[in-house]
C-alpha cells in the first residue's frame, strides 16, 4: 500500500511539475541571450530532404533522420517560423520531399525547385532572406557536406548569423557529415538539435497558449522524450481512473 501511494505521488509531482512552473513569477524572458533563437528572429531553410539524396546518407539512420525532421518541421508550423522548402531536381532526380515535411507544408505550389547544389546562388533563396528581414539563418537539409556548408558559408560571408540543424542533416558518410560539421564551425556556424530547436523556441512552459502543441509534436517525433511524456499521461490516467474506481466502491 505504501509503495503504491509512494508511486502515486512520486506521478503527481511530476505531473504537476509544469503547472508549479507556469505559476512561477520571475520568469522574465528578456534575460534570455541574444543567441538564443526565437520564432521571430530567424528563417528556416529546409534543404533537400527528397528520397534519393536521403538514400545515400550512411551518418544516421533513415527512420531518425526522418523523425528529426519531422519535429523541426512541425515545430516551425506551430510557432509560425518564417520557412522556405527548396528541392533539388523534383521531377527529374531527387524525388519528393519527405512525408514528414509536406505534413505541415502540404503546398508544394510553395516549395523553390533549384539545379544549383548550393542553393544560395538561387536568386529566389537569397530573396527569401532579403524579404524575410531576419538576419539569422537557420539551415537543415541533405547532405551535410554539400547541401548545407556551401549556403551556410555563402549566407555567413553576407553578413548573416547562421545555425544549422545538425541530427535533421545527414552526410553520404559519418566522416562525410562530421567534416562538414567542423568546416561549418570553423566558418562560425552554430550547431544545434531538432529537439533543442523545439524547446529553444518554447523555452517556458508558463507559455500555456504552445503547452500542449509542443507536447504533443515531442511525443510524435522526440524519441525517447516523447514516449516519455506518453508514460506519464498514460501513468496519471490510469491513477485517475483508479482513484474513480475506488470512490465508485466506496459509495456502494
Amino acid at each position: 500500500m505504501k509503495k503504491t501511494v509512494l508511486n502515486f505521488l512520486t506521478i503527481s509531482i511530476l505531473l504537476c511539475a509544469h503547472t508549479i512552473w507556469a505559476q512561477n513569477p520571475n520568469n522574465d524572458p528578456s534575460l534570455a541571450g541574444k543567441q538564443l533563437l526565437n520564432p521571430d528572429d530567424h528563417i528556416l531553410y529546409l534543404i533537400d530532404h527528397e528520397g534519393q539524396m536521403a538514400f545515400a546518407v550512411q551518418n544516421i539512420d533513415i527512420q531518425t533522420l526522418r523523425n528529426n525532421t519531422g519535429l523541426v518541421a512541425g515545430a516551425s508550423k506551430l510557432f509560425n517560423v518564417n520557412t522556405v522548402i527548396t528541392t533539388v531536381a523534383e521531377k527529374s532526380f531527387s524525388g519528393p520531399i519527405f512525408p514528414e515535411i509536406k505534413e505541415y507544408y502540404p503546398d508544394e505550389s510553395t516549395y523553390i525547385d533549384r539545379t544549383t547544389m548550393n542553393s544560395w546562388e538561387d536568386k529566389r533563396i537569397v530573396e527569401a532572406a532579403k524579404k524575410s528581414g531576419k538576419k539569422k539563418i537557420v539551415f537543415a537539409g541533405l547532405w551535410t557536406e554539400v547541401c548545407i556548408v556551401l549556403p551556410a558559408i555563402s549566407a555567413i560571408e553576407d553578413g548573416y548569423e547562421v545555425y544549422f540543424i545538425a541530427d535533421a542533416s545527414g552526410g553520404t558518410s559519418k566522416m562525410a557529415h562530421d567534416m562538414a560539421v567542423a568546416r561549418l564551425i570553423q566558418a562560425g556556424a552554430i550547431p544545434i538539435t531538432s529537439m533543442q530547436y523545439l524547446l529553444e523556441m518554447h523555452r517556458d512552459w508558463a507559455r500555456a497558449e504552445k503547452y500542449v502543441e509542443v507536447n504533443e509534436l515531442a511525443k510524435k517525433y522526440g524519441g525517447g522524450y516523447g514516449l516519455g511524456i506518453h508514460y506519464i499521461k498514460t501513468m496519471q490516467k490510469w491513477a485517475k481512473e483508479e482513484e474513480e474506481k475506488k470512490k465508485e466502491k466506496s459509495k456502494k
